[in-house]
């Protein structure tokens, strides 16, 4: 998704800043423009942020966007890296590993407004998709495997719980459906570790 992005020649040491008349580091400019388009995904979605809004968050041209992201799509794809930071899990007992596992992923959401951005956007637009199918395969199916019995049954069982946990945050912080904003996040563990925990120990059904 970022073949083609073009990289800056003889990039000088600063780039001028589009407002206070300060330089500011290549480094730096991208820093800010990766924050700008965070941002503006998480508010507007993927099809209604625009380049210019935010290279205007950024203090910055639009044009230096371009150069450094190519196109608004190389953009969201950098912009939209998300690091689940699954804990190691290898010391928790086995029967709880379900509360364990919705605990980390409430507390991890309340405090990040980038995976519920991406939720946005995966809904309209296939790049955000094949972003999050690409994040829950790799990482989550990674742990998943390392919790269940069968080795074999990982992928689906990585899918049912990634389709609970989906579920939940699209409904509380996409479609911000009342009965599942009002709910504590408390409330929402204790009703989804038990799930989480059949699908990640109970034997297959059949």
């Amino acid at each position: 998704m970022t073949e083609g992005v073009p990289q800056p020649e003889r990039e000088p040491a600063t780039q001028p800043a589009a407002e206070g008349g300060r330089g500011r580091s290549s480094e730096a400019t991208r820093a800010a423009i990766l924050r700008a388009a965070r941002a503006r995904f998480a508010a507007d979605g993927y099809d209604r942020a625009t380049i210019r809004a935010i290279a205007a968050q950024a203090r910055i041209d639009p044009s230096m966007v371009m150069r450094y992201y190519g196109s608004k799509e190389g953009l969201f794809a950098t912009a939209a890296e998300f690091d689940l930071r699954l804990p190691d899990l290898s010391g928790v007992p086995t029967d709880r590993l379900g509360e364990t596992l919705v605990s980390y992923f409430f507390t991890r959401w309340e405090g990040d407004a980038t995976l519920p951005a991406l939720l946005r956007t995966a809904s309209t637009n296939p790049s955000g998709a094949e972003r999050v199918r690409a994040i829950f395969a790799n990482q989550l199916g990674t742990a998943v495997a390392r919790m269940v019995a069968d080795p074999d049954e990982a992928p689906r069982r990585a899918g049912l719980v990634a389709s609970q946990l989906l579920g939940v945050a699209l409904t509380r912080y996409v479609l911000r459906l009342p009965p599942m904003v009002d709910i504590s996040p408390a409330e929402l563990i204790a009703w989804l570790a038990p799930t989480i925990q059949r699908y990640l120990r109970d034997p297959a059904p059949g």
